[in-house]
This record gives C-alpha cells, sequence and structure tokens, in this order.
C-alpha cells in the first residue's frame, strides 16, 4: 500500500508543490508513496504545473478505513459448479458459516450457510441430481469405468427390491441415475434402459459384455468402494452448490466502502459473515464480522498544515507518518511518535528542499521547478514578511537548476492566479482558504492575490452576501476575504456583517468593507495572530 502525501483541503502552490517533491524524495529513498490532493487546485498551480511538465496528483477524498484495509478472507469462494460436498468442506475446514459462490468470471451470485447446507440435509428428498460426473466421482471418493458425459442431471434409484420384482415394477430411462451393487440382471436390464449414470457400489464386478454393451449405449458409469446406503445418504451432495441458493439478495460490501458502515449495518441485521464484492460485482473473498479487529490503516505524510480541519476526511483511523509544516502547531494528534518538521521560514517547499540537501539527493530539473513554485507563491516572490534567508538561498539555488529567472517567473505565476475569470464568489473565497479553531469557536480567512481590487470591489456588495451566508451555514464567529495586492503591499478586507465588531478589535480602529490595510500581506503573520488574541481574550 503506498503512502498518501497531501497538504491541506484547499490546496494552494506551495502545498501541491510539497506533496510532489517530497514523494519524488521519499521514493527516491527507497519508499513507495504517491502525492494526493483534497481538492481542484487553483489557477496558479495549474499554470506552475503545466509550465514544468509535471502531472496534478490524483484526487483523495478521505483516508477513512475500508473493507480493502481490513485482513477480510480472500479469495474465499467457490465456483457455481462446485460441489455442496465441496462447500461444506471449505467451510469446516476455514471454520466459516458461509460462502459466496460465483460464476466461472468471478461475479457474485449468492450466499450458502451452514443453516443452508443443514436445511437441504435434513428436509431435501435427494431423488433429484444436477451436478458434474466428476464431482459424482469425488463425493463417491470414486473410479471412473465409462464417462460419456460431462454433465448428469436425473432422479436417484436405489436397487432395494430383488432383482425380478425391480424390473417388473420399475421403469428406467435416460433420466435415472441408480445406485447398486454387483446384481448383473438389474445392470444388463439398466445398460438396456439407456440410464444416465450407474453407480455401482462395494467394489462390485461388471461383467465385459456389460461393460460393452453400456459403451454402445452410452452409458455412464462410476464403482465406488462405499456401500449403497452410504451412496443413498451422500450422492444429494454431489449437487451443484448453487443448486443450493436462493431468491433472496444476501447483503454484500464494496471492497471500498467504509468499516464504520459495515459496522453500524451489522448492528442491525446482527450478520456473521459477508460477501465482498468489487464495483463490478466480481466477488472479492468473504468478511467475518471478526476480521474487521485485524486491519491496516492507510499511511500518511502531511504537508503544509497540522489542523485537524484543514486535513482529509477520517485522519482519525489513518496512520500519519510525518508532517511537514511551516504553520503553527494545531490540532493534529497522533497515536504514535512521528516525524514532526516544523520550521520558521516562509514556505513548507524551503523545509523540503533543505531535506534534499541533507539527504544528499539530486534536484532535477521539474522537481526543483516544483518546490521554487511553491516557495515564491508563499513568500510572494520573498516580499512576505514570513520570507526568510533559507527561502532567499533556495530560491537562488533552486532558479539555477529550473532554468529561470525566479523574478520575472514568480510575477507571472502570481498573475496566473489573479484572474477572475469564470470564478463565482465563493471560488474567490475558497481560492486560498484555512480554517482555524479556538476553543469552541471556529473562524475562516481566505486570501486572493489580484493586481487589480477594482474588479473586486465594483461586487463589493456580492461578495459581502456570501460571506454572510456561508459564515451562517457553517456557524463561522469571523469570515473574512483578504484581497492582497502584493505591488502596494498590502490588503484590502472583506468580511462577514456580524464580524464587525471582531474586525475593529483587531485593528483598534473603525474598518469598513474593503478597507486597504498596509503592510498586510501574509495571513499567517499579519492576520491570524489578529484573530487569535481576539477570539482568547
Amino acid at each position: 500500500m503506498k503512502t498518501m502525501i497531501f497538504g491541506h483541503k484547499k490546496p494552494d502552490t506551495d502545498s501541491v508543490m510539497a506533496a510532489i517533491s517530497l514523494s519524488y524524495l521519499e521514493n527516491k529513498c527507497g519508499n513507495d508513496t504517491e502525492p494526493r490532493i483534497l481538492s481542484t487546485i487553483n489557477k496558479e498551480t495549474s499554470y506552475a504545473l503545466k509550465y514544468f511538465k509535471l502531472d496534478e496528483p490524483d484526487y483523495l477524498n478521505d483516508v477513512k478505513l475500508q473493507i480493502k484495509d481490513v485482513n477480510y478472507h480472500k479469495d474465499f469462494y467457490l465456483k457455481e459448479t462446485d460441489s455442496i460436498y465441496k462447500g461444506y468442506q471449505h467451510m469446516l475446514d476455514n471454520e466459516l458459516t458461509g460462502l459466496p459462490i460465483v460464476k466461472d468470471n468471478n461475479s457474485f451470485i449468492g450466499l450458502v450457510t451452514i443453516k443452508d447446507l443443514s436445511r437441504t440435509m435434513i428436509h431435501e428428498n435427494g431423488i433429484n441430481l444436477n451436478t458434474s460426473y466428476d464431482n459424482i466421482l469425488d463425493v463417491l471418493e470414486g473410479e471412473e469405468v465409462l464417462k460419456f458425459d460431462e454433465e448428469i442431471k436425473g432422479n436417484i434409484l436405489a436397487a432395494a427390491y430383488k432383482s425380478t420384482t425391480f424390473m417388473e415394477n420399475i421403469n428406467l430411462s435416460n433420466n435415472e441415475i441408480l445406485i447398486l451393487g454387483d446384481r448383473h440382471s438389474i445392470i444388463e436390464y439398466a445398460i438396456n434402459s439407456k440410464v444416465k449414470l450407474l453407480i455401482i457400489t462395494g467394489n462390485g464386478t461388471i461383467k465385459d459384455e456389460h461393460l460393452e454393451s453400456a459403451k454402445k449405449n452410452k452409458v455412464n458409469i462410476i464403482r465406488t468402494n462405499y456401500d449403497t446406503y452410504h451412496v443413498s445418504r451422500v450422492i444429494s451432495l454431489a449437487n451443484y452448490i448453487k443448486t443450493m441458493i436462493g431468491s433472496y439478495n444476501p447483503t454484500k460490501f464494496v471492497d471500498t466502502d467504509y468499516v464504520d458502515d459495515v459496522v453500524e449495518i451489522n448492528n442491525k441485521l446482527k450478520h456473521t459473515n459477508y460477501p465482498i464484492v468489487d464495483k463490478n460485482n466480481k466477488c472479492l473473498g468473504l468478511l467475518k464480522i471478526t476480521d474487521l479487529s485485524d486491519k491496516t490503516p492507510k499511511e500518511v505524510i502531511l504537508v503544509d498544515h497540522n489542523e485537524k480541519k484543514q486535513t482529509a476526511e477520517g485522519i482519525d483511523e489513518a496512520t500519519i507518518l510525518e508532517i511537514i509544516d511551516h504553520h503553527n502547531i494545531g490540532s493534529i494528534t497522533t497515536n504514535q511518535p512521528v516525524n514532526f518538521r516544523n520550521m520558521s521560514v516562509g514556505s513548507t517547499c524551503t523545509i523540503i528542499y533543505n531535506l534534499y540537501k541533507e539527504k544528499n539527493v539530486e534536484i532535477p530539473k521539474e522537481i526543483a521547478g516544483a518546490i521554487l513554485s511553491g516557495i515564491l507563491s508563499d513568500t510572494l516572490i520573498l516580499k512576505s514578511p514570513t520570507a526568510t534567508i533559507k527561502d532567499r538561498e533556495a530560491i537562488e539555488d533552486l532558479a539555477k537548476i529550473a532554468g529561470v529567472d525566479y523574478e520575472k517567473y514568480g510575477l507571472d505565476l502570481l498573475k496566473a492566479g489573479t484572474s477572475l475569470d469564470g470564478m463565482s464568489h465563493e471560488d474567490v473565497l475558497y481560492n486560498d482558504f484555512k480554517l482555524y479553531t479556538v476553543g469552541e469557536s471556529t473562524f475562516g480567512v481566505g486570501q486572493f492575490f489580484t493586481m487589480n481590487f477594482d474588479d473586486i470591489k465594483k461586487d463589493m456588495d456580492g461578495y459581502i452576501k456570501t460571506l454572510d451566508k456561508v459564515s451562517e451555514a457553517n456557524n463561522y464567529e469571523f469570515l473574512a476575504l483578504y484581497v492582497t495586492d502584493i505591488i502596494k503591499n498590502g490588503s484590502y478586507i472583506l468580511f462577514n456583517t456580524k464580524a464587525k465588531d471582531k474586525v475593529e478589535l483587531m485593528y483598534g480602529k473603525t474598518l469598513e468593507e474593503g478597507s486597504f490595510i498596509e503592510n498586510c500581506v501574509s495571513r499567517k503573520k499579519n492576520v491570524i495572530p489578529l484573530v487569535m488574541d481576539v477570539f482568547e481574550n
């Protein structure tokens, strides 16, 4: 199972490029990882991926435990043409109380349980047989004498009367399966009647002339060491196991179903076994409820975040191996010690650049471009107050490897993310959005970079209505959108109407919607500490 590396729910360039570049590094070091994203990437990130010819990571919906993460009884099923006896032995040998039945292409058709088998043994009359010659041979531990038909279908008879009585009163045809010992007159009568199958018990002998007649009449013959009584008792177990499948549709699960959903359903049904199939109804095996305790959680590495609200759904059901981040320590907890690299730098990609240096792994051009893009984006081409000397050193080295002028490329990168074409108000808010929790309160801050605030200003009322709607629907006490202009080195603030008092507490003065705040370009340093202070006091 691959370890998945991903950033926060609203992926920005730093989180996406951190996942890509760290995955490359981990794989170079002998690990098996893949980068993922938790949502749609923004225009800026898309520009960087295309520029350096990098594939967009696959989408990851969640990391919740699924049936495929459980060590259920894989490949535990029987073909519909296997015998009932084989099914019983399989359940007995593996301590199962049920068994999925499949067609030749492994598509699931039904479930047979021990209860079904008991019902068949006790209540069925056992006079009909629908199976294969080989199944009968296997159940009776018999010897193949003559075989003309692969399939054997007919009524079962045992020659219990004396020979004359039997021949005078029993009319035989091609639809009969006759069980008898070496009673030669009845054998001759049965062969002449062209019965479907003769089962000779007690290793009885067959005269040569009878064998010749049987060949001419194409009568199948099996010989067994079992006596007639025993053969009569077990012959019905040679039937195809599909003959036991009822018309009901048993509860089954797809291997991608969530374990907690399975538990909830089982609490109602109280069954012991459930067939497991794939999305195409191909049977994969059998889940015993006790199997749920034997599971292998998904292994993940988190980059550019360590807040529970910002990460993948089901993170508590996954195993976190490592966290690499440049933000404040958040709310994610682990059940075991992990590698946690947290540095006060402008970008997670800066930390990853240093990991390459520490591990002495060469950085290829396209990966250098990925790391460079993440740093340029998060540090606003080194204009953000979060930018450090380590960020600058990384940018200068990476730009040489990637073969770009970092100032020109950085400006083109940021411009690519500022276009409002085709974007709704919510698209702008969630373009780069993060949630935070203080005590029982939750607040959200979106940031959008632009070179022309007028495009947003002319529809200010629409944006404020969106902020009010989103904050009300999600019970956010504070929701703000900072529209950052890196040329002017500041941001315009838009906020939900009910948060006006908190905004004034943050800045110590009255601020209207769309007010410009100088030297406010970093959400982490210029915004979040102020909001935290208001909520904590």
